[in-house]
């Protein structure tokens, strides 16, 4: 590999090879002089972009509405919800001074909007009637993390979050399905990334919350990234912000409450990791910036006028196909550099036309995926990339999937709990569910973290606990985490 591209190994080292991408495929700018605090770059926005649109599709789909939340909160929000305020505070950014004049009391920049947007649904929400409501915001939010990594963890990062309110439990249980849904068709039909969705146990559950359910994928390096998070809140804070509700029966009653948060950074980076290789980004069409790369061959002038106009025609067909196409025609750049930048950027399809190629009726045409190469005639090729564009998708699913279970083990044993946390791997394991347990877990085997249960596994009899051999009531997945 040359220094113009990537020149490490994803498998060899991860790490490097994820900053390397992130640098030379010009996705973020890390010298901006604020720690924890980065540049998003073109190419990385419009992959953004369009992961929010996926989500808000969804969202939309099933009922919420958009709006958009001040950015500060006050202090006293935050005061309403005890254990919400004690989980969030270390965090908090405060804004105490405008101008050259201290204010009367403190600003947060949001770390999360649950106090944000309860205060309002407080006047909001008077009567059955008004009754479910279902909003997002697509916003950055702030936490002052102590480490940080570009689109891992941050000290402002992008996310989607929806809040729920319901007039009964069995309406806002019905929302986190819907959620975990939601994921489900974005995260995994569009993007092609293969998650868990699990109930957190109750000690690593959101502040405020009665119980947690998340997204976990599998990075490279064998850690697991929380993807996207669902809350059951309960009617916590539907107490202390007062949110009542005329039921149908004339009884005033605390509304039900859900949260959900597609972390959208945090998604970006999955699909970075996930589906890459050592020559860059590779990225499914429904997010890629640029669909089709033509690139004109061009070593005679006498042949420009037919490559270049043959080019112009396979872009217009292909643009009235709905698909997003670049000529590259940089002169002052060989048509070999061309190749490996735009792999690099991860394009799902390139067109080579030369003399030949102009010539004869066809293109030469390359996928990202699987680096190979066809020839495709001219009044064929749109049905080809459309074709193409399923495989395409369903060729990164079936590689990621089996990355991805072929990392989860299932253990027995403390030995074998052992070895496949030192080796990695996602272990599935029948457990105690004491928390004792679990922190004696993280810290024999270095930050292996019980994660949680799948959500239809109810607690049962499931032998002996893997670690310490109490009777197990339930299975969890355990495993090193960013």
């Amino acid at each position: 590999m040359s220094e113009l591209g990537v020149t490490v190994g994803k498998r060899e080292n991860f790490s490097e090879w994820y900053s390397q991408v992130l640098q030379k495929a010009e996705l973020v700018d890390l010298r901006y002089n604020v720690q924890g605090f980065i540049v998003h770059r073109p190419w990385l926005m419009r992959i953004i972009r369009a992961i929010y649109r996926l989500f808000e599709e969804e969202l939309e789909r099933t009922g919420h509405e958009p709006v958009l939340f001040p950015l500060v909160i006050p202090e006293e929000n935050f005061e309403r919800e005890k254990e919400h305020v004690e989980g969030f505070k270390p965090e908090v950014f405060w804004v105490t001074e405008a101008g050259d004049e201290r204010l009367e009391r403190r600003l947060a920049l949001r770390p999360t909007s649950e106090t944000a947007f309860y205060y309002m649904y407080s006047y909001w929400i008077k009567g059955w009637r008004d009754l479910p409501l279902k909003l997002y915001q697509s916003v950055s939010v702030y936490r002052y993390e102590k480490t940080t990594r570009p689109l891992i963890r941050g000290r402002e990062f992008l996310w989607i979050e929806a809040h729920d309110a319901f007039a009964t439990r069995e309406e806002a249980l019905r929302q986190i399905r819907e959620d975990m849904e939601n994921s489900r068709r974005v995260i995994w039909e569009k993007l092609g990334i293969p998650f868990l969705f699990l109930r957190r146990p109750p000690w690593d559950k959101f502040m405020g919350a009665e119980d947690t359910y998340a997204a976990d994928t599998l990075m490279p390096d064998g850690r697991v990234l929380q993807i996207s998070s669902t809350h059951d809140l309960g009617q916590r804070f539907a107490r202390a912000f007062d949110i009542l509700f005329l039921d149908r029966d004339g009884e005033k009653k605390y509304v039900w409450q859900t949260c959900y948060g597609p972390g959208v950074w945090r998604i970006a980076a999955a699909l970075i990791a996930v589906h890459g290789d050592d020559k860059g980004l590779v990225l499914p069409f429904s997010v890629a910036p640029v669909h089709v790369v033509i690139v004109p061959i061009i070593y005679r002038s006498g042949d420009r006028e037919a490559i270049m106009g043959k080019a112009e025609r396979l872009r217009a067909e292909l643009e009235g196909a709905g698909y997003r196409v670049l000529i590259d025609d940089r002169e002052e750049r060989t048509p070999g550099w061309k190749f490996n930048d735009w792999e690099l950027r991860g394009v799902p399809v390139r067109l080579e036309i030369g003399r030949r190629e102009a010539e004869g009726g066809y293109v030469t045409l390359y996928r990202r995926d699987t680096g190979e190469k066809e020839r495709v005639a001219d009044g064929e090729l749109v049905d080809r990339v459309r074709r193409l564009e399923g495989e395409y998708l369903r060729n990164l699913q079936e590689r990621a999937k089996r990355f991805f279970e072929e990392n989860i083990v299932e253990a027995s044993t403390r030995e074998e709990v052992e070895k496949a946390l030192r080796e990695r791997k996602i272990v599935k394991m029948p457990f105690c569910g004491r928390e004792e347990c679990a922190e004696e877990i993280k810290e024999a085997t270095d930050g292996g973290k019980v994660r949680g249960t799948p959500l239809d596994l109810e607690e049962g009899d499931y032998g002996r606990c893997a670690w310490c051999g109490r009777p197990a009531r339930q299975i969890v997945y355990v495993a090193k985490s960013y």
